[in-house]
C-alpha cells in the first residue's frame, strides 16, 4: 500500500506545482517579468501534473491560444495512453 501512497502524494505535489507555475507564469505575463519557459510548464503537465496545469490554464486564461503550445498541452494524455499501452504490451512491469 506504500507505494500507492507514494505516488498519490506525488501526483497530488505535482498538480500544486503545476497550477502554481501557471499562475506565477500569468502574473509574471502581466507584469511584463521574465517568463516561465514553456518548455517548464509542459515539464511539470507530461510528469503528471497535467490536471493542475489544465485547471490553471482554464482558471486564469492562460496559454488558451497560443500554437503549439495548447496542442502540446492537450496531447499530454494520449501520450500516456501510448506510453501505458507499450508497457502493457511489451510486458514491462514496475
Amino acid at each position: 500500500m506504500e507505494p500507492v501512497l507514494t505516488a498519490v502524494g506525488f501526483l497530488v505535489l505535482i498538480n500544486i506545482a503545476a497550477f502554481a507555475a501557471f499562475a506565477e507564469d500569468k502574473r509574471r505575463a502581466a507584469k511584463g517579468l521574465w517568463r516561465i519557459s514553456e518548455s517548464s510548464l509542459l515539464t511539470l503537465a507530461l510528469l503528471g501534473g497535467w490536471g493542475g496545469a489544465k485547471l490553471a490554464q482554464r482558471r486564469f486564461q492562460h496559454k488558451t491560444r497560443k500554437e503549439p503550445f495548447r496542442t502540446a498541452l492537450n496531447s499530454i494524455p494520449a501520450v500516456w495512453v501510448i506510453l501505458l499501452g507499450v508497457i502493457w504490451y511489451t510486458g514491462v512491469r514496475p
